[in-house]
């Protein structure tokens, strides 16, 4: 499965963002990307005065620019994340299409960014975003893919729930910042992808110094822990390929999870 890892650049004009997306996406399809992937938030900057201003209904132009880029291209596409406004709330969602255009998942980030790390970064998602409720898979011609966005993937339970329910990979559109990103960006992938013998792969956006500082450093990781690629802090456009059947090699060869003693694995047991 070749995948297009976008590591775009956000800036304060949701219409450049748009249009670059849509260059990107073409690009990587040329590539021969089968699914492409775009960064969390890569429609508007990530703070939350933008998130409000930006937020807009499924039917809004974010998600039908995103279809049609899809259809055009031919490719799946995990739509990074945008403010998604529904029922007078705002979430941190993202949209999957299939190679028609087609809605196929939407996820509602799960876990919201609220922290205050000492001399370091400090945010609370939670004074716009309301949480989403659902893990979220779907289903390609390759198998089943999980989704989740940034900081619902340091839950190492999630993870496990998607490995469980059949996801190869996970995709992960993220935005760590220059405080965790150094800390736990490449740990964190290599460690998922190891615990739950899965490919994962995190998408961010490039690196500005205005504003919030994303880490870059998007990633792909095989489920023997390798590092297949990793971008550095500038714009990059990579297609990768993922050789899905390293999951059911890997699982033969080691096999954690058929082995595991849920029998013990229960808090306060008697």
């Amino acid at each position: 499965m070749k995948t297009g890892i976008i590591q775009s650049p956000v800036t304060a004009e949701k219409e450049r963002n748009l249009s670059n997306a849509e260059d990107c996406i073409r690009q990587a399809a040329e590539g021969g990307a089968d699914i492409v992937v775009l960064p969390e938030m890569f429609n508007c900057p990530y703070y939350n005065a933008a998130f409000v201003a930006n937020a807009e209904p499924r039917n809004g132009p974010s998600v039908a620019r995103l279809s049609r880029a899809a259809a055009q291209n031919g490719v799946y596409l995990v739509g990074g994340s945008i403010p998604l406004l529904e029922e007078g709330r705002i979430y941190n969602a993202s949209f999957v299409f299939d190679r028609k255009g087609d809605v196929i998942a939407v996820h509602r980030k799960v876990h919201l960014f609220d922290i205050a790390i000492d001399g370091g970064q400090v945010f609370k998602e939670s004074d716009t975003f309301t949480a989403g409720n659902s893990v979220t898979l779907f289903d390609t011609e390759f198998g089943k893919m999980g989704l989740c966005i940034c900081f619902d993937f340091r839950f190492p339970e999630l993870a496990r729930v998607m490995a469980l329910e059949g996801a190869r990979c996970i995709f992960v559109p993220a935005a760590f910042n220059m405080t965790t990103g150094p800390a736990h960006w490449e740990l964190m992938f290599r460690q998922r992808a190891v615990d739950n013998q899965l490919f994962t792969v995190g998408v961010a956006p490039a690196r500005s110094y205005e504003g919030y500082v994303s880490y870059a450093n998007s990633m792909a990781v095989s489920p023997w822990g390798d590092v297949l690629y990793r971008a550095g802090e500038k714009p990059a456009l990579a297609v990768v390929d993922l050789d899905l059947s390293q999951v059911e090699s890997v699982r033969r060869q080691l096999p954690l999870l058929s082995a595991r003693r849920t029998d013990l694995y229960t808090v306060g047991r008697a």
